[in-house]
């Protein structure tokens, strides 16, 4: 029988994929990779694009491909054999990508590419070598002996400490249950009642966000809240909540991970990792992010000392420890906007909101989005094609929502890139984009449909703004297609600038039906969710703030991994203005620094931020539906991809430098 992972169809079959396939196809596709990689750096192979491409690319991306497919059913559909195949083989693909990257003969082969073919070659395929020489410096390239072998050895090892710490956070979040009355769960919404009802009568409760988020947000059992909170915040830590395990701590491991990255920068012939972090980012220092994260801070305080302020006078007395501020938060925006989140979401089914989505998508960049068959790795998740003038031009998978072995957050991940492959045999190939996008909202219950709440669909656009960021590019070449090659501090800019749709009345009209009866929300629920928009940005804005100032000075600051504690403590004590309570351990369930790409590069949130808001008040100058706005933002930013610059692609489409005011302003902070 054929493995599925050697498969060169356009799209894996993942649901015949197998813990047992994944070694002997990865060990196959290295080896592939391996004869291609000494077959480009031969003397004899000369020094031209074309060439080198249809060497390296085609064995690289299949392997890329299949490991890609592995990790992503990692991701999703956890189990034991197959977290023990993945293991097995990253090391392997970890090790031949680092000695890929750091090939001398490559890395000479590339800059003759460059010197050879460099002004004659298109803009995008300039782009490419561009990065690529900067990736081969970053990745080792010049290192000699010694260094060289100890680079690599950190590589291998980060890898393994990366997929500890996440497996460590998912381990926890699933291993945590507590089995509550229904007493206990006085003010808690039905459906999760519903969702949460054992047999017996019970309701087992867990840390998964559709139950831990509103039973914070409504239990009247202030020693409930308290329970969960304490279990949430304690996730992967040495406090050891009820279920919890000392092997699931990642103390250690984030301690190492920043260690590990800290000598590799010294190998680097950087003062930081955050240095070699921000190399290939818009942001030019560290420097330059902690003034930025800073002025916003100054900014947002007086906001988030007045929120807190409204707070404490509303709840009259009361208690108000961390795990109190969603509860009160929630009473408060009632008594305010005389709505709940409970009310909105029953006007938001899964089928209308995605219906609603891809009408406006449609609308706006001129496709049509219809459902096609395909392999899967559960039963709820759906698979979509992009047409255009009856064309194919790319597809997605839309997985929306939480299980147990599923990564908790949301993402969208890259199936596949657009490519024009290299020819063979006078054909040359066009390989079309797919994405995954992944969700974790509550799922049915019974025969109604899933209801999601506000956030829970501006989550759904901002995801799909990265899925067309990587399906509606026009860049054929592997590298700067879609949202490779995108600096990963604009990489958020077409993920946020989508968030604003999820505020516009005539949208919403679109995307909501009431459960029960049909009818769209009404204008004067409408109004008050728009009166309620920055309801506390100030507190989410110094948040947002603390992360990522976190972040930059654990990277920033050799040693600090020492003590971690301390440093986030130390920040806290800048920036918060509501300070958690000292058993809370945020920091080792982080997966965004510690496991997800985001190291010394949280800020891009915020960065990114600032330019969407700036983009988005294009829209609001020019007509949200306006079809010229949508067809230059489709042209300068969602079809360059990584093509150029992300700050010579945002230029092209507003005509200017970004500006902070709009930012301030949607924020209700100007």
């Amino acid at each position: 029988m054929t493995n599925p992972l050697l498969s060169t169809a356009a799209l894996p079959d993942f649901a015949a994929i197998r813990p047992e396939h994944v070694q002997p196809a990865i060990q196959e596709l290295l080896v592939a990779a391996q004869a291609a990689l000494d077959e480009a750096v031969k003397p004899e192979t000369p020094a031209d694009y074309d060439r080198l491409s249809g060497i390296l690319d085609t064995a690289s991306e299949r392997l890329g491909a299949a490991w890609g497919a592995v990790g992503h059913l990692n991701a999703v559909a956890d189990t034991p054999a197959l977290r023990e195949a993945y293991n097995a083989m990253l090391p392997a693909v970890t090790e031949f990508s680092t000695a890929m990257g750091a090939n001398e003969a490559l890395f000479a082969k590339y800059k003759a590419v460059l010197t050879a073919q460099g002004a004659a070659l298109p803009a995008a395929r300039q782009q490419l070598l561009k990065h690529a020489i900067r990736d081969f410096v970053l990745s080792g390239a010049e290192l000699q002996g010694e260094a060289r072998e100890r680079f690599a050895a950190i590589q291998e090892r980060s890898a393994e400490l990366q997929q500890q710490f996440s497996e460590h956070v998912l381990d926890a979040t699933d291993g945590w249950s507590y089995i509550a009355s229904t007493e206990e769960l006085a003010g808690v919404p039905q459906d999760v009642l519903d969702a949460t009802r054992l047999d017996d009568g019970g309701h087992k409760l867990t840390l998964h966000f559709p139950v831990y988020l509103p039973v914070m947000q409504y239990a009247e059992n202030r020693a409930l809240r308290e329970r969960l909170y304490r279990a949430y915040v304690t996730r992967a830590s040495e406090v050891l909540e009820a279920g919890s395990k000392p092997e699931w701590d990642n103390s250690a491991a984030m301690r190492e991970i920043v260690a590990l990255r800290q000598e590799e920068a010294r190998l680097l012939g950087y003062a930081s990792f955050a240095e070699v972090s921000l190399a290939p980012k818009m942001a030019s220092s560290p420097a330059e992010v902690m003034a930025f994260l800073r002025d916003l801070a100054r900014r947002a305080r007086p906001f988030a000392e007045k929120d807190l302020a409204e707070l404490r006078e509303f709840a009259s007395g009361a208690p108000l420890e961390s795990w109190d501020v969603s509860y009160w938060s929630e009473k408060l925006k009632e008594a305010r906007y005389a709505f709940s989140d409970q009310t909105v979401k029953q006007y938001f089914t899964a089928p209308r909101v995605v219906a609603g989505l891809f009408s406006i998508i449609e609308r706006l960049f001129d496709v049509s989005i219809t459902e096609a068959p395909a392999s899967v790795w559960h039963d709820s998740v759906k698979f979509y094609e992009l047409r255009r003038g009856g064309e194919k031009i790319a597809s997605f998978y839309l997985d929306l929502y939480a299980r147990p072995g599923k990564r908790p957050g949301a993402w969208m991940d890259d199936v596949r890139s657009r490519w024009l492959k290299p020819e063979i045999n006078g054909v040359r190939e066009q390989q079309l984009p797919v994405a995954q996008l992944v969700c974790n909202f509550a799922s049915p219950v019974g025969d109604k449909p899933a209801l999601l709440t506000h956030d829970d669909v501006i989550t759904l656009f901002h995801e799909f703004g990265h899925g067309l960021h990587h399906m509606l590019t026009q860049v054929n070449d592997l590298g700067v297609s879609g949202i490779s090659g995108v600096e990963w501090d604009a990489v958020e800019l077409p993920s946020q600038f989508m968030e604003n749709f999820c505020w516009e009345w005539e949208v919403l009209q679109q995307l909501s039906g009431h459960v029960d009866s049909g009818e769209p929300l009404p204008r004067e629920l409408f109004d008050k969710m728009l009166a309620a928009k920055n309801f506390q940005s100030g507190l989410m804005t110094l948040r947002q703030i603390e992360f990522a100032l976190f972040d930059m000075r654990l990277h920033g600051e050799p040693g600090a991994e020492a003590d971690v504690q301390k440093l986030l403590d130390e920040v806290r004590a800048e920036v918060a203005v509501l300070i958690p309570p000292a058993f809370n351990r945020f920091q080792h369930s982080f997966s965004h620094i510690f496991a997800g790409g985001y190291a010394a590069g949280y800020y891009s949130y915020k960065w990114a931020e600032l330019l969407s808001a700036d983009a988005w008040s294009a829209f609001e100058e020019e007509g949200v539906f306006n079809a010229a706005t949508g067809r230059r933002f489709l042209r300068e930013v969602l079809e360059q991809g990584g093509a150029r610059d992300a700050i010579d692609n945002f230029k092209a489409f507003r005509g200017r430098e970004p500006k902070i005011d709009a930012l301030l302003r949607h924020q209700g902070m100007a």
